[in-house]
């Protein structure tokens, strides 16, 4: 709801809450998520079987190499030379390495390097040799040269033999698979993810038009008044075969059936408004004729003092009688919608002439007014506005204690409409009654306070009561719309005199409500395209009236 700056805060989607993503959104990255982990757990199964492959290639071919270095290197039967080196012997590749152990001491240790020659080893290499176990167990090792797949073995003849491989041919091999995977891997995943919103954007379209269409109906004002809810799901969206389908389907029933009430509704309400209109239109005629010969008989008969509060008992209800059904005549008419007589009405001019006319009824409140120090001009029915306002001080008057400030405010706020404020310090509306504060005959007698309604006026406030009836019921423009609904429970008495020139006795009484005043209020706000709200609590109860700078039958 805006509050009177006019600003309205409307909540944004949080990105770091997944709860207010989009259904297609959480659906494309859920079905990504699983591709990855599919392809990470791919990748690690090939990565694992090809390292697994390729090790027990390269033990096979460290064994076989291992097997030529030690029988070459065999002592020759009958020789005194030194032993032939290893790495000599034939069948050995680039970057085979061969060293012999005896007695704790390296000998002929070196590789064949990329251009067939022999390299040797460092010190730092030739004690990492010496650290191996010639139990013939292949093990990973890193020298001088680079990763080697090394093999120790004892000789028959006693010396140890090393022999190493080099693991530059296996690591690029699995480097290579590495890269494979993410780049086919990254590939598929940008292709099936763009493949997957497309699909995915397809299959969720019909609940978008579900959504569509659930969001017109949800802005149609369907609380009041024709309404044509000709809104529903297309056809390809509500085949009961499928889910989505079922679910378009019962909502098309469902509106359907809303829309069969909602028609029910409105001809109960048209028939009960013509009902209401015909019958407050008849009752005009004797009513008048009630009043004119009450007036007649006070003028022409001699009544005892009992007699003549018993015949001002009767005009007053008479009158209040009136107004009621110029005031049930009036909604009537709102409620059909009457077009608007429409011109530049200055609210600070109105709310001044309003103040000041409940200033003279009500001399024990103190009424002051709160106007900016430019005219406020909105685009209304001046006689219908002036109306509005009348019903609200004259509710306020109504339901406070003498002595009660009542402050009138107008103000233009930020979205450029215009706010007028009804504000008294009086004993508050009961929570309970706030909701239904404008339902028509709602009486807050029982909520707020009303001293006028239980005192006896004096005759002069009588006379006065009376003469603002007619006075508010003049100003609207027309003998059916009286200035306050509220006004309608006022029953005023004149002392008078009758025919032969004898005073009469004042007339005793007391201020009511009819329950229509601010059902009357919120009506002619309404068709003006504005909102009425009302806040209360003990010592402050306030009505806003926010109207539009045009309204918008203009």
């Amino acid at each position: 709801m805006p509050t009177l700056s006019g600003v309205t805060r409307v909540p944004g989607r949080d990105w770091r809450n997944p709860s207010t993503w989009h259904l297609r959104t959480r659906l494309v990255l859920v079905a990504m998520g699983l591709l990855v982990a599919i392809c990470g757990a791919v990748g690690l199964f090939s990565y694992a079987s090809m390292d697994l492959f390729l090790t027990r290639q390269l033990d096979d071919q460290l064994g076989e190499a291992s097997h030529r270095s030690s029988e070459f290197g065999r002592p020759v039967p009958g020789s005194s030379g030194g032993r032939p080196d290893p790495l000599e012997a034939r069948g050995q590749g680039i970057g085979t390495l061969n060293a012999r152990l005896a007695d704790g001491e390296v000998s002929s240790a070196g590789f064949l390097a990329g251009d067939a020659t022999r390299k040797s080893l460092s010190p730092d290499d030739n004690a990492v040799l010496l650290t191996l176990a010639p139990n013939g167990v292949p093990v990973d090792r890193t020298l001088s040269a680079g990763a080697y797949r090394l093999m120790a073995v004892r000789a028959p003849y006693g010396d140890v033999i090393v022999t190493g491989l080099p693991l530059a041919e296996k690591q690029d091999t699995l480097a290579s698979l590495v890269w494979t995977m993410v780049v086919v891997s990254a590939g598929g995943l940008v292709l099936i993810g763009l493949a997957g919103t497309a699909v995915i954007r397809r299959t969720m379209k019909p609940l978008e038009q579900l959504s569509e269409v659930a969001t017109k109906v949800s802005r149609l004002p369907l609380d009041a008044g024709e309404v044509a809810l000709g809104v529903r799901v297309p056809a390809s969206a509500a085949h009961p075969g499928t889910e989505v389908g079922s679910v378009g389907y019962a909502l098309n029933q469902m509106l359907d059936n809303v829309s069969n009430a909602l028609e029910a509704r409105q001809e109960s309400e048209m028939k009960v408004r013509q009902f209401v209109a015909d019958a407050s239109h008849e009752l005009r005629t004797p009513l008048t004729a009630i009043r004119g010969y009450t007036e007649l008989m006070r003028m022409t008969e001699h009544f005892t003092p009992d007699g003549e509060k018993s015949l001002a008992r009767v005009q007053s209800q008479s009158e209040r009688m009136t107004t009621l059904v110029e005031d049930l005549l009036l909604l009537a008419r709102l409620d059909e919608g009457q077009p608007l007589k429409v011109a530049d009405v200055d609210l600070t001019q109105l709310a001044v002439e309003t103040v000041s006319d409940e200033k003279v009824m009500a001399p024990d409140r103190i009424w002051q007014l709160e106007l900016p120090d430019e005219p406020v001009v909105v685009r209304g029915d001046a006689a219908q506005l002036h109306q509005v306002l009348a019903n609200l001080l004259s509710n306020a008057r109504k339901h406070t204690e003498p002595g009660t400030k009542v402050v009138t405010g107008v103000m233009r706020s930020a979205d450029g409409s215009a706010v007028v404020t009804v504000t008294d310090n009086g004993s508050g509306i009961a929570p309970e009654f706030v909701g239904r504060v404008f339902a028509r005959f709602a009486r807050a007698d029982a909520s707020r306070t009303n001293p006028a309604a239980s005192s006896e006026a004096s005759p002069a406030a009588a006379t006065a009561g009376a003469r603002s009836g007619s006075a508010a019921r003049g100003a609207s423009g027309s003998s059916t719309g009286p200035l306050s609904g509220s006004v309608s429970g006022r029953s005023g008495g004149a002392a008078g005199s009758n025919g032969s020139g004898h005073a009469t006795a004042p007339a005793q009484t007391s201020e009511g409500t009819s329950g229509l005043g601010l059902s009357i209020v919120q009506s002619i706000v309404e068709a003006h395209g504005g909102t009425v709200e009302v806040t209360s609590r003990p010592g402050r109860t306030e009505f806003a009236v926010r109207l539009p700078a045009v309204p918008p039958s203009a």
